[in-house]
């Protein structure tokens, strides 16, 4: 049988939801052969639909819901997860197959999966609880500072950055059967994926000094436009090493394929979040988390994405 697995691209969390899941499912049935697409939501990346579900099960992972009548198993805990209410109301009606899990009280997806296994399916998986960990700290940010959260010293936020950035199918599947067989640990320390880092690490430090001359404070809110040249890396936590007592920040920048605007609340700042970033971006077309989000434009739209950033700004800084 084949299993076609559609999981959030470019993203560690979607990478590590895919292992956990090929795990369990593995031990519901060991004769399954796997398919990995990794989907995004920003323009010319894959979105599952009817054509790519065509396995004998398919599934989603942390990414939003598709009312494929194919879909077997679907699991995310992003609170914008359903396009609209027909989109909800076929994930309820479809939930009692025991298959279809949401819950957007999880940090990561990686972690639902997990728990999911143990407590509905009796599978634990120990050998993977690294994996489970590091995806739960990366994809709800839950680090001791913004400094530490910029630091990419360690092997793993070394590998992070690489899937975000060099994540395209390929690598997908290749990092899914090895980190299926090896610890966390020496998958990330293997000297062809650091190396692949290095170029980033250099890129990185071009985008701090460019988020540095190109941030203006908008009250509590940090506004940044990147949009005068191509942005080839981003690097989420910047503003918030750079600018600490910010408590939002709004980063508009041009892609090759694109242009993106990223919202985030700062945990280190010692205020308290009182907006649902998720529900702001989802107004255009975005989504994400209560903490975090994003909206992807096409490069035609450069003035329309300026001037949705500059409002969300205007919003946050309320």
């Amino acid at each position: 049988m084949r299993l076609v697995c559609a999981t959030h691209g470019h993203c560690f969390d979607g990478l590590a939801s895919a292992v956990v899941f090929t795990r369990l499912a593995q031990a519901l049935n060991p004769k399954l052969e796997f398919e990995y697409h990794g989907c995004g939501y920003g323009i010319g990346q894959k979105r599952p639909g009817a054509a790519m579900l065509n396995g004998d099960e398919n599934a989603i992972l942390d990414y939003r819901f598709d009312t494929a009548s194919s879909l077997t198993w679907f699991f995310d805990h992003h609170r914008t997860t359903f396009l609209d209410d027909e989109h909800q109301r076929v994930f309820e009606e479809r939930k009692g197959s025991s298959r279809y899990f949401f819950d957007p009280e999880y940090s990561s997806c990686t972690k639902l999966i997990a728990d999911v296994a143990r407590t509905q399916f009796s599978h634990s998986f120990d050998d993977l609880e690294e994996l489970v960990h590091w995806a739960d700290v990366i994809d709800s940010a839950r680090f001791e500072s913004a400094a530490q959260a910029a630091n990419r010293d360690h092997p793993v936020l070394k590998m992070a950055s690489v899937v975000e950035h060099f994540g395209d199918d390929k690598l997908l599947r290749r990092l899914i059967r090895e980190l299926l067989t090896k610890p966390l640990s020496e998958v990330a320390s293997a000297r062809a994926l650091q190396e692949r880092y290095t170029p980033l690490g250099e890129r990185h430090e071009r985008f701090v000094e460019r988020v540095r001359t190109r941030s203006v404070k908008r009250g509590r809110v940090i506004l940044c436009d990147l949009t005068d040249a191509v942005v080839d890396v981003i690097g989420k936590f910047s503003t918030y090493a750079l600018y600490p007592e910010s408590e939002y920040s709004v980063i508009v920048g041009l892609l090759s394929n694109g242009i993106k605007i990223s919202v985030g609340f700062n945990p280190w700042a010692g205020a308290e979040r009182n907006v649902d970033i998720s529900a702001i971006c989802a107004r255009w077309g975005g989504g994400g988390h209560p903490f975090v989000g994003g909206i992807s434009f096409q490069k035609s739209d450069l003035e329309k994405a300026r001037l949705v950033a500059s409002q969300i700004a205007d919003e946050l800084a309320g």
